[in-house]
């Protein structure tokens, strides 16, 4: 069983050369109780391709998670920035109705 999820979207944009990438990183619990680290990659837009790792223990899953989170932050892939709608105001857990939280 997982204890924590794990889950990552990176981006890599570079417009001068025509490069817009994507990698996603996800560790999940397969049908039968193991435990899968699965990479999904390719241009944005695209459905990219999917490569499944397996292992018995989520600690070797979060190894390899880390072992590419690293390589990908060196490659320079980035955290896709959130998008601002107009008109749109986040939810803040220290605010209900326009009106401070008294604890």
């Amino acid at each position: 069983m997982i204890t924590q999820p794990y889950h990552l979207y990176v981006e890599r944009i570079e417009p001068e050369k025509n490069m817009a990438r994507f990698y996603t990183l996800t560790v999940q619990q397969t049908l039968f109780g193991e435990i899968a680290l699965v990479r999904n990659w390719g241009r944005i837009g695209s459905r990219g391709q999917t490569k499944i790792h397996v292992f018995g223990d989520e600690s070797q899953a979060i190894g390899l998670f880390l072992e590419l989170l690293q390589k990908k932050r060196k490659r320079g892939y980035r955290p896709k920035p959130p998008v601002e709608i107009p008109g749109f105001r986040r939810f803040s857990p220290q605010r209900i109705n326009d009106k401070p939280l008294t604890s």
